[in-house]
Protein backbone atom coordinates (compact mmCIF):
# COMPACT_ATOMS: atom_id res chain seq x y z
CA UNK A 1 0.00 0.00 0.00
CA UNK A 2 1.32 3.43 -0.94
CA UNK A 3 1.64 5.98 1.85
CA UNK A 4 0.51 9.33 0.46
CA UNK A 5 1.41 11.27 3.61
CA UNK A 6 4.59 13.33 3.34
CA UNK A 7 7.31 12.79 5.91
CA UNK A 8 8.88 15.78 7.66
CA UNK A 9 11.68 16.27 5.13
CA UNK A 10 9.38 16.26 2.11
CA UNK A 11 6.84 18.49 3.87
CA UNK A 12 9.49 21.04 4.85
CA UNK A 13 10.77 21.14 1.28
CA UNK A 14 7.26 21.65 -0.08
CA UNK A 15 6.54 24.45 2.40
CA UNK A 16 9.85 26.16 1.66
CA UNK A 17 9.24 26.16 -2.08
CA UNK A 18 5.64 27.26 -1.57
CA UNK A 19 6.84 30.27 0.42
CA UNK A 20 9.40 31.07 -2.28
CA UNK A 21 6.74 30.76 -4.99
CA UNK A 22 4.27 33.02 -3.18
CA UNK A 23 6.66 35.73 -2.02
CA UNK A 24 9.45 35.77 -4.61
CA UNK A 25 8.14 34.27 -7.85
CA UNK A 26 4.55 35.52 -7.90
CA UNK A 27 5.36 39.25 -7.54
CA UNK A 28 7.45 39.27 -10.76
CA UNK A 29 5.51 36.72 -12.81
CA UNK A 30 3.25 39.22 -14.51
CA UNK A 31 6.17 41.38 -15.63
CA UNK A 32 8.10 38.47 -17.11
CA UNK A 33 4.98 37.18 -18.85
CA UNK A 34 4.18 40.56 -20.42
CA UNK A 35 7.78 41.23 -21.44
CA UNK A 36 8.44 37.64 -22.58
CA UNK A 37 11.62 37.91 -20.53
CA UNK A 38 13.59 35.03 -19.07
CA UNK A 39 13.67 35.12 -15.22
CA UNK A 40 17.42 34.85 -14.68
CA UNK A 41 17.16 36.17 -11.12
CA UNK A 42 14.68 33.44 -10.18
CA UNK A 43 16.82 30.73 -11.76
CA UNK A 44 19.78 31.95 -9.72
CA UNK A 45 17.76 31.90 -6.52
CA UNK A 46 16.42 28.41 -7.25
CA UNK A 47 20.00 27.35 -7.80
CA UNK A 48 21.02 28.78 -4.44
CA UNK A 49 18.13 26.89 -2.82
CA UNK A 50 19.43 23.65 -4.33
CA UNK A 51 16.32 22.98 -6.43
CA UNK A 52 18.27 22.11 -9.59
CA UNK A 53 20.31 19.62 -7.59
CA UNK A 54 17.46 17.89 -5.75
CA UNK A 55 17.71 14.45 -7.40
CA UNK A 56 21.49 14.34 -7.84
CA UNK A 57 24.17 13.00 -5.45
CA UNK A 58 26.36 15.35 -3.48
CA UNK A 59 29.49 14.28 -5.36
CA UNK A 60 28.18 16.25 -8.36
CA UNK A 61 27.00 19.21 -6.31
CA UNK A 62 23.49 17.87 -5.81
CA UNK A 63 21.33 17.70 -2.72
CA UNK A 64 21.29 13.92 -2.47
CA UNK A 65 17.50 13.80 -2.73
CA UNK A 66 15.26 12.04 -5.22
CA UNK A 67 12.87 12.62 -8.09
CA UNK A 68 9.84 12.89 -5.81
CA UNK A 69 11.48 15.85 -4.05
CA UNK A 70 11.82 17.55 -7.44
CA UNK A 71 8.16 16.81 -8.20
CA UNK A 72 7.03 18.40 -4.93
CA UNK A 73 9.00 21.55 -5.75
CA UNK A 74 7.50 21.68 -9.24
CA UNK A 75 3.97 21.41 -7.88
CA UNK A 76 4.45 24.44 -5.66
CA UNK A 77 6.05 26.50 -8.44
CA UNK A 78 3.37 25.44 -10.93
CA UNK A 79 0.67 26.98 -8.72
CA UNK A 80 1.91 30.50 -9.44
CA UNK A 81 4.12 30.42 -12.55
CA UNK A 82 4.32 27.58 -15.03
CA UNK A 83 7.16 29.24 -16.96
CA UNK A 84 9.42 29.17 -13.93
CA UNK A 85 8.34 25.62 -13.13
CA UNK A 86 9.07 24.31 -16.63
CA UNK A 87 12.47 26.01 -16.61
CA UNK A 88 13.35 23.96 -13.52
CA UNK A 89 11.70 20.79 -14.83
CA UNK A 90 13.44 20.89 -18.21
CA UNK A 91 16.73 21.98 -16.66
CA UNK A 92 16.75 18.87 -14.50
CA UNK A 93 14.88 16.14 -16.37
CA UNK A 94 15.86 17.03 -19.94
CA UNK A 95 19.11 18.92 -19.40
CA UNK A 96 21.01 17.31 -16.54
CA UNK A 97 19.36 13.91 -16.10
CA UNK A 98 20.51 12.40 -19.43
CA UNK A 99 24.11 13.21 -18.50
CA UNK A 100 23.62 11.70 -15.04
CA UNK A 101 21.94 8.56 -16.38
CA UNK A 102 24.06 7.86 -19.43
CA UNK A 103 27.18 10.04 -19.33
CA UNK A 104 30.75 8.93 -18.80
CA UNK A 105 32.54 9.88 -15.59
CA UNK A 106 34.31 12.63 -17.51
CA UNK A 107 31.04 14.02 -18.91
CA UNK A 108 29.43 13.99 -15.46
CA UNK A 109 32.38 15.75 -13.87
CA UNK A 110 32.47 18.35 -16.64
CA UNK A 111 28.78 19.25 -16.85
CA UNK A 112 26.80 18.20 -13.78
CA UNK A 113 28.19 20.52 -11.07
CA UNK A 114 27.09 23.69 -12.89
CA UNK A 115 23.76 22.16 -13.93
CA UNK A 116 23.00 20.93 -10.41
CA UNK A 117 23.83 24.35 -8.99
CA UNK A 118 21.63 26.23 -11.46
CA UNK A 119 24.64 28.12 -12.79
CA UNK A 120 24.03 26.56 -16.19
CA UNK A 121 21.13 25.14 -18.18
CA UNK A 122 20.95 22.55 -20.93
CA UNK A 123 18.32 21.47 -23.42
CA UNK A 124 17.42 18.24 -25.16
CA UNK A 125 16.83 18.36 -28.91
CA UNK A 126 14.50 15.54 -29.93
CA UNK A 127 11.53 17.08 -31.75
CA UNK A 128 11.81 17.96 -35.43
CA UNK A 129 9.30 19.25 -37.99
CA UNK A 130 8.47 15.63 -38.88
CA UNK A 131 9.73 13.72 -35.84
CA UNK A 132 9.24 13.47 -32.12
CA UNK A 133 6.88 10.74 -31.06
CA UNK A 134 7.81 9.12 -34.39
CA UNK A 135 11.53 8.34 -34.14
CA UNK A 136 11.55 7.07 -37.70
CA UNK A 137 10.98 10.60 -38.91
CA UNK A 138 14.30 11.87 -37.50
CA UNK A 139 16.24 13.61 -40.24
CA UNK A 140 19.03 15.32 -38.25
CA UNK A 141 22.14 13.30 -39.04
CA UNK A 142 25.66 13.02 -37.69
CA UNK A 143 28.65 11.45 -39.39
CA UNK A 144 32.14 10.76 -38.07
CA UNK A 145 34.92 12.68 -39.81
CA UNK A 146 38.57 13.40 -39.20
CA UNK A 147 39.26 16.76 -37.58
CA UNK A 148 42.46 18.59 -36.62
CA UNK A 149 42.30 17.16 -33.08
CA UNK A 150 40.87 13.74 -33.85
CA UNK A 151 37.60 12.21 -34.91
CA UNK A 152 34.56 14.49 -34.84
CA UNK A 153 30.83 14.24 -35.23
CA UNK A 154 29.57 16.47 -38.04
CA UNK A 155 25.90 17.33 -37.48
CA UNK A 156 23.33 18.63 -39.96
CA UNK A 157 19.63 19.15 -39.36
CA UNK A 158 17.04 21.07 -37.37
CA UNK A 159 15.10 20.75 -34.13
CA UNK A 160 11.85 22.36 -32.97
CA UNK A 161 10.36 23.53 -29.65
CA UNK A 162 13.53 23.07 -27.55
CA UNK A 163 13.35 24.43 -23.99
CA UNK A 164 16.31 26.13 -22.27
CA UNK A 165 18.22 26.12 -25.55
CA UNK A 166 19.06 29.78 -26.07
CA UNK A 167 19.59 31.50 -22.72
CA UNK A 168 22.78 33.27 -21.71
CA UNK A 169 23.52 30.39 -19.32
CA UNK A 170 22.72 27.52 -21.70
CA UNK A 171 25.89 25.45 -21.90
CA UNK A 172 24.86 22.73 -24.34
CA UNK A 173 22.03 20.92 -26.04
CA UNK A 174 21.94 17.14 -26.34
CA UNK A 175 20.54 16.18 -29.74
CA UNK A 176 19.23 12.98 -31.24
CA UNK A 177 20.73 12.28 -34.63
CA UNK A 178 20.85 9.48 -37.17
CA UNK A 179 24.37 8.06 -36.98
CA UNK A 180 23.89 5.17 -39.41
CA UNK A 181 21.67 2.18 -39.99
CA UNK A 182 21.50 -1.12 -38.14
CA UNK A 183 19.42 -4.26 -37.78
CA UNK A 184 17.53 -6.52 -40.11
CA UNK A 185 15.40 -5.14 -41.62
CA UNK A 186 17.61 -2.09 -41.77
CA UNK A 187 16.50 0.78 -39.52
CA UNK A 188 17.88 4.16 -38.56
CA UNK A 189 20.50 4.10 -35.81
CA UNK A 190 19.75 7.06 -33.54
CA UNK A 191 22.32 8.33 -31.06
CA UNK A 192 22.53 11.32 -28.70
CA UNK A 193 25.36 13.85 -28.92
CA UNK A 194 26.26 16.79 -26.68
CA UNK A 195 26.61 20.02 -28.68
CA UNK A 196 28.05 22.90 -26.61
CA UNK A 197 26.68 26.41 -27.08
CA UNK A 198 28.91 28.45 -29.38
CA UNK A 199 29.81 25.48 -31.55
CA UNK A 200 30.32 26.80 -35.11
CA UNK A 201 27.39 25.74 -37.26
CA UNK A 202 25.02 25.35 -34.28
CA UNK A 203 22.49 28.12 -33.83
CA UNK A 204 19.48 28.79 -31.62
CA UNK A 205 17.09 30.55 -33.96
CA UNK A 206 14.62 33.34 -33.12
CA UNK A 207 12.47 32.40 -30.08
CA UNK A 208 8.86 31.44 -30.64
CA UNK A 209 5.96 33.83 -30.09
CA UNK A 210 3.94 31.41 -27.95
CA UNK A 211 0.40 31.38 -26.60
CA UNK A 212 1.71 30.75 -23.08
CA UNK A 213 4.83 29.96 -21.06
CA UNK A 214 6.05 33.37 -22.19
CA UNK A 215 8.89 33.53 -19.65
CA UNK A 216 10.20 30.11 -20.70
CA UNK A 217 13.02 29.94 -23.24
CA UNK A 218 12.03 27.97 -26.36
CA UNK A 219 13.79 27.97 -29.74
CA UNK A 220 14.10 26.10 -33.00
CA UNK A 221 17.68 24.92 -33.53
CA UNK A 222 19.73 24.56 -36.70
CA UNK A 223 22.88 22.53 -37.35
CA UNK A 224 24.98 23.12 -40.43
CA UNK A 225 28.20 21.13 -40.46
CA UNK A 226 28.42 21.59 -36.67
CA UNK A 227 31.49 19.68 -35.46
CA UNK A 228 32.02 18.28 -31.97
CA UNK A 229 34.54 15.73 -30.62
CA UNK A 230 33.71 12.04 -30.94
CA UNK A 231 33.69 11.73 -27.13
CA UNK A 232 30.62 13.99 -27.02
CA UNK A 233 28.51 10.92 -27.78
CA UNK A 234 26.16 10.54 -24.80
CA UNK A 235 25.48 6.92 -23.95
CA UNK A 236 25.90 3.95 -26.24
CA UNK A 237 25.84 4.57 -29.98
CA UNK A 238 22.45 3.60 -31.39
CA UNK A 239 20.71 3.76 -28.01
CA UNK A 240 19.87 7.45 -28.16
CA UNK A 241 16.15 7.21 -28.73
CA UNK A 242 15.66 4.31 -26.30
CA UNK A 243 17.57 6.18 -23.61
CA UNK A 244 15.52 9.30 -24.18
CA UNK A 245 12.27 7.37 -23.85
CA UNK A 246 13.33 6.30 -20.36
CA UNK A 247 14.12 9.92 -19.53
CA UNK A 248 10.69 10.89 -20.84
CA UNK A 249 8.98 8.34 -18.56
CA UNK A 250 10.55 10.06 -15.54
CA UNK A 251 9.82 13.48 -16.95
CA UNK A 252 6.12 12.69 -17.20
CA UNK A 253 5.98 12.43 -13.42
CA UNK A 254 7.59 15.86 -13.16
CA UNK A 255 5.22 17.37 -15.72
CA UNK A 256 2.28 15.80 -13.89
CA UNK A 257 3.45 17.47 -10.67
CA UNK A 258 3.74 20.84 -12.43
CA UNK A 259 0.25 20.38 -13.89
CA UNK A 260 -1.14 19.41 -10.51
CA UNK A 261 0.24 22.65 -9.12
CA UNK A 262 -1.42 24.61 -11.91
CA UNK A 263 -4.73 22.86 -11.23
CA UNK A 264 -4.47 23.58 -7.51
CA UNK A 265 -3.49 27.18 -8.16
CA UNK A 266 -6.71 27.67 -10.10
CA UNK A 267 -8.68 26.22 -7.17
CA UNK A 268 -7.00 28.48 -4.63
CA UNK A 269 -7.53 31.59 -6.72
CA UNK A 270 -11.16 30.71 -7.38
CA UNK A 271 -11.93 30.11 -3.69
CA UNK A 272 -10.42 33.47 -2.75
CA UNK A 273 -12.26 35.31 -5.51
CA UNK A 274 -15.60 33.61 -4.76
CA UNK A 275 -15.40 34.82 -1.16
CA UNK A 276 -14.69 38.41 -2.23
CA UNK A 277 -16.84 38.96 -5.33
CA UNK A 278 -20.44 39.98 -4.72
CA UNK A 279 -23.39 39.57 -7.07
CA UNK A 280 -27.09 40.02 -6.35
CA UNK A 281 -26.34 41.03 -2.78
CA UNK A 282 -24.08 38.18 -1.65
CA UNK A 283 -20.69 36.62 -2.30
CA UNK A 284 -20.76 34.40 -5.38
CA UNK A 285 -19.29 31.58 -3.31
CA UNK A 286 -22.68 31.26 -1.64
CA UNK A 287 -24.24 30.10 -4.91
CA UNK A 288 -24.34 26.36 -5.42
CA UNK A 289 -23.39 26.68 -9.08
CA UNK A 290 -20.06 28.27 -8.08
CA UNK A 291 -19.58 25.89 -5.14
CA UNK A 292 -20.03 22.82 -7.32
CA UNK A 293 -17.73 24.16 -10.03
CA UNK A 294 -14.91 24.80 -7.53
CA UNK A 295 -15.55 21.50 -5.74
CA UNK A 296 -15.10 19.65 -9.04
CA UNK A 297 -11.89 21.59 -9.64
CA UNK A 298 -10.58 20.46 -6.25
CA UNK A 299 -11.47 16.85 -7.05
CA UNK A 300 -9.46 17.07 -10.27
CA UNK A 301 -6.41 18.51 -8.49
CA UNK A 302 -6.61 15.87 -5.76
CA UNK A 303 -6.88 13.03 -8.28
CA UNK A 304 -3.92 14.38 -10.25
CA UNK A 305 -1.85 14.57 -7.08
CA UNK A 306 -2.62 10.98 -6.13
CA UNK A 307 -1.69 9.85 -9.64
CA UNK A 308 1.75 11.46 -9.66
CA UNK A 309 2.44 10.41 -6.06
CA UNK A 310 1.72 6.81 -7.07
CA UNK A 311 3.92 6.95 -10.17
CA UNK A 312 6.76 8.52 -8.18
CA UNK A 313 6.46 5.91 -5.43
CA UNK A 314 6.72 3.12 -7.98
CA UNK A 315 9.73 4.75 -9.60
CA UNK A 316 11.57 5.16 -6.29
CA UNK A 317 10.76 1.55 -5.36
CA UNK A 318 12.31 0.46 -8.70
CA UNK A 319 9.02 -1.00 -9.85
CA UNK A 320 7.62 -0.59 -13.38
CA UNK A 321 6.04 2.85 -13.64
CA UNK A 322 5.72 3.65 -17.35
CA UNK A 323 1.93 3.20 -17.40
CA UNK A 324 1.40 5.03 -14.11
CA UNK A 325 3.54 7.93 -15.35
CA UNK A 326 1.46 8.12 -18.53
CA UNK A 327 -1.76 8.09 -16.50
CA UNK A 328 -0.45 10.81 -14.17
CA UNK A 329 0.69 13.02 -17.03
CA UNK A 330 -2.62 12.66 -18.86
CA UNK A 331 -4.85 13.13 -15.80
CA UNK A 332 -2.87 16.09 -14.46
CA UNK A 333 -2.57 17.83 -17.82
CA UNK A 334 -6.30 17.60 -18.38
CA UNK A 335 -6.98 18.72 -14.80
CA UNK A 336 -4.86 21.83 -15.31
CA UNK A 337 -6.62 22.73 -18.56
CA UNK A 338 -10.11 22.01 -17.23
CA UNK A 339 -9.47 23.92 -14.00
CA UNK A 340 -8.06 26.88 -15.88
CA UNK A 341 -11.18 27.00 -18.04
CA UNK A 342 -13.48 26.78 -15.02
CA UNK A 343 -11.47 29.35 -13.08
CA UNK A 344 -11.84 31.89 -15.87
CA UNK A 345 -15.60 31.24 -15.75
CA UNK A 346 -15.66 31.88 -11.98
CA UNK A 347 -13.77 35.13 -12.54
CA UNK A 348 -16.10 36.20 -15.33
CA UNK A 349 -14.79 39.11 -17.37
CA UNK A 350 -11.72 39.41 -15.17
CA UNK A 351 -10.75 35.87 -16.18
CA UNK A 352 -10.23 37.19 -19.70
CA UNK A 353 -7.79 39.90 -18.57
CA UNK A 354 -4.15 38.90 -18.80
CA UNK A 355 -3.10 40.62 -15.58
CA UNK A 356 -5.07 37.98 -13.65
CA UNK A 357 -3.19 34.77 -12.92
CA UNK A 358 -6.11 32.55 -13.97
CA UNK A 359 -5.88 34.03 -17.48
CA UNK A 360 -2.19 33.13 -17.57
CA UNK A 361 -3.00 29.61 -16.40
CA UNK A 362 -5.58 29.39 -19.18
CA UNK A 363 -2.95 30.28 -21.77
CA UNK A 364 -0.19 28.24 -20.15
CA UNK A 365 -2.04 25.00 -19.43
CA UNK A 366 -2.83 23.87 -22.97
CA UNK A 367 0.77 22.86 -23.59
CA UNK A 368 0.51 20.43 -20.66
CA UNK A 369 -1.70 18.28 -22.92
CA UNK A 370 0.92 18.42 -25.69
CA UNK A 371 4.52 18.74 -24.43
CA UNK A 372 6.63 15.75 -23.36
CA UNK A 373 4.11 13.40 -24.94
CA UNK A 374 0.63 14.38 -26.10
CA UNK A 375 -2.51 13.08 -24.42
CA UNK A 376 -2.93 10.77 -27.41
CA UNK A 377 0.53 9.28 -26.84
CA UNK A 378 -0.31 8.66 -23.17
CA UNK A 379 -3.54 6.91 -24.19
CA UNK A 380 -1.58 4.79 -26.64
CA UNK A 381 0.85 3.73 -23.91
CA UNK A 382 -1.97 2.90 -21.50
CA UNK A 383 -3.86 0.92 -24.14
CA UNK A 384 -0.71 -0.99 -25.05
CA UNK A 385 -0.24 -1.97 -21.41
CA UNK A 386 -3.78 -3.36 -21.48
CA UNK A 387 -2.83 -5.57 -24.37
CA UNK A 388 -4.87 -3.68 -26.95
Amino acid sequence: MVDFHLDDEYRELSETVRDFADHVVAPVSQRHDEEHSFPYELVAQMGEMGLFGLPFPEEYGGMGGDYFALALALEQLGRVDQSVAITLEAGVSLGAMPVFRFGTDEQKEKWLPDLAAGRALAGFGLTEPEAGSDAGGTKTAARLDDGPDGREWVINGAKEFITNSGTAITKFVTVTAVTGTAGEPERKEISTIIVPSGTPGFRAEKPYNKVGWNASDTHPLSFREARVPEENLLGERGRGYANFLSILDEGRIAIAALATGAAQGCVDLSVKYAKERSAFGTNIGKYQAIQFKIARMQARAHTARLAYYDAAARMLARKPFKTEAAIAKMVAGEAAMDNARDATQVFGGYGFINEFTVARHYRDSKILEVGEGTTEVQLMLIARQLGL
